[in-house]
């Protein structure tokens, strides 16, 4: 499982990157979470508002931090 939190590194950005670090914690899994900043990249997967969650290649989340249980569903 491919996880990637897309955004700049604003405020919201670090939120969601905790936050679905915590999930992955709280479900023991052993997952890479991958941080993008490279507006070019981001645009690439489709998404044109940050903070954005991306698992396997599906866009999950654009422009809002989704709460930890939501994250933990997604991730199984």
């Amino acid at each position: 499982m491919e996880i990637k939190v897309c955004g700049p590194g604003c405020a919201s950005c670090e939120k969601v990157q905790k936050t679905v670090e915590a999930a992955v914690a709280a479900k023991g899994m052993q997952v890479a979470v991958t941080k993008v900043t490279d507006f070019q990249e981001i645009a690439k997967l489709g998404i044109f508002s940050t903070p954005a969650v991306v698992i396997d290649g599906k866009v999950k989340s654009v422009g809002r931090v989704p709460k930890q249980s939501e994250i933990e569903e997604w991730i199984g």
